[in-house]
């Protein structure tokens, strides 16, 4: 159990603690609930960083690396979702989460053909992972009805977020397109 996997657990045992945060009735769980989140940011990076750094990446920790994001997104999202009574905010959560599922099912597919690396993440993946991590946090963070300039802020930063995540998921069928294709032409 290295300590890039015991951070990448770490932010997977946040999950239920920052729920429980995110519902208690007091001010200060948006502060405190943005925080989890950052503290699970954060190991995110940090996890995959002391892997390379330590030469201890393992097959524990790819695989359990991009599931933990994905949770501690999907979660936020959820959350999110119910604070926000607002449908054009619930499209741009969904197209998230779903293009989450899509892609990591895409990546594992291209695994088993041998290809993964043709539906690596990309550059654009991570300005659009941080667009979401930064709407998250902001959305988290303040009380929207006391600080309505930062809803529309965390809009925007979802709203981008949202176009990132279909332009990459655009980027990487195109890049699986050949493979889908053969694998079809075979049958």
């Amino acid at each position: 159990m290295t300590i890039a996997n015991q951070l990448t657990l770490l932010r997977v045992a946040l999950i239920p603690f920052f729920v429980l945060v995110f519902y208690l009735p007091y001010k200060w769980s948006y502060i405190a609930s943005a925080a989890i989140f950052a503290v699970a940011a954060v190991t995110d990076w940090l996890d995959g960083y002391l892997a390379r750094k330590l030469n201890q990446s393992t097959a524990l920790g790819a695989f359990l690396d991009p599931v933990a994001d994905k949770l501690m997104v999907a979660t936020a999202l959820v959350l999110l979702v119910g604070l926000h009574d607002n449908p054009l905010f619930a499209i741009a959560a969904a197209v998230i989460i779903c293009r989450e599922i899509a892609v990591s099912g895409l990546r594992e597919w291209m695994a088993e053909l041998g290809q993964r690396s043709s539906v690596a993440v990309s550059y654009v993946g991570k300005v659009k992972t941080t667009a979401q991590m930064a709407a998250i946090l902001v959305l988290l963070a303040f009380d929207v009805r006391e600080f309505p300039v930062m809803e529309t802020i965390g809009y925007l930063l979802l709203y981008i977020a949202a176009g990132l995540t279909l332009w990459t998921m655009v980027m990487y069928l195109r890049a699986a397109w050949p493979a889908l294709m053969a694998d079809s032409r075979d049958k």
